[in-house]
């Protein structure tokens, strides 16, 4: 499980992720810029830090490297979401509470990435409800 990024490390993965194609520090630096004073050496030092903890890969290019995201922004988070829920004492308790927290549009995106689910893995259907005919829990014929 990966551990959450720091908040530099996630600056720089953000433009990784954004950008989509092989980066430099160069061009990292340059963006990064745009918000803040920093040093050539401390995005080199952060993008080889990344490197090594797995998160870009890089091929040389000349006298400089290229990185490139090994995965997704939103695999990153499903991992950061499926750990916390995964330590926690009551599971079932914590998805209330984050199901709570919801705006109505991220409730349907839930909602929506649960077909998407669903459709993959058939074995994952919710059972069907009362046979044709038979009693419901309301009373006969409801």
């Amino acid at each position: 499980m990966p551990r959450q990024l720091g908040e530099l490390e996630d600056a720089v993965m953000t433009r990784v992720w954004q950008w989509n194609r092989p980066v430099t520090v160069r061009e990292v630096l340059e963006d990064l810029q745009k918000e803040r004073s920093i040093a050539y050496t401390t995005v080199m030092t952060v993008m080889d830090n990344l490197h090594q903890k797995g998160w870009v890969r890089r091929e040389v290019e000349g006298r400089a490297y290229r990185y490139t995201a090994v995965s997704t922004r939103a695999a990153y988070s499903a991992a950061l979401m499926n750990e916390a829920w995964s330590t926690s004492d009551n599971p079932a308790a914590a998805l209330v509470a984050f199901f709570g927290m919801m705006s109505a549009e991220q409730r349907e995106a839930l909602e929506d990435a649960m077909r998407v689910v669903q459709r993959a893995d058939p074995a994952a259907e919710p059972p069907a409800g009362p046979a044709e005919g038979a009693e419901s829990p309301e009373g006969p014929g409801r």
